[in-house]
């Protein structure tokens, strides 16, 4: 089984890619055959939508990157992770923490983003 720490940074290189080959491997190395993403702005099913919705983050915001903030946690078939989306003077488009399933074979099965910190409760 593949180490998930490898997994969501082959998983971050995806988002980084610009080149759509390349992408591909990406994809093809961090996902697993019908791996889905959601989050509060995108959604794909399938590598080929993967890669779409990649391409649609590019050209909204050209030269940002994605970087991973913070370990990443795991359990049983779980990872959870925080990043951010910079640009090439730090300023920050977008931050969140992601939620994923790992398929048997230790890729990527289903990936969930949430934008932004959690709110603390009202007492």
């Amino acid at each position: 089984m593949a180490d998930p720490t490898e997994i969501v940074d082959t998983y971050i290189d995806m988002w980084n890619e610009t080149d759509a080959a390349l992408r591909a491997e990406h994809i093809a190395q961090a996902w697993a055959p019908g791996a889905s993403y959601l989050d509060p702005a995108l959604e794909a099913n399938g590598y080929e939508e993967l890669s779409k919705i990649v391409e649609a983050v590019h050209e909204r915001f050209p030269g940002y990157r994605f970087q991973r903030l913070s370990e990443v946690d795991v359990h049983h078939n779980q990872v959870r992770f925080a990043w951010h989306l910079a640009g090439p003077g730090g300023d920050i488009a977008a931050a969140g923490i992601d939620i994923g399933t790992l398929a048997p074979d230790g890729r990527l099965e289903r990936i969930t983003g949430f934008f932004g910190d959690l709110q603390e409760r009202a007492a």
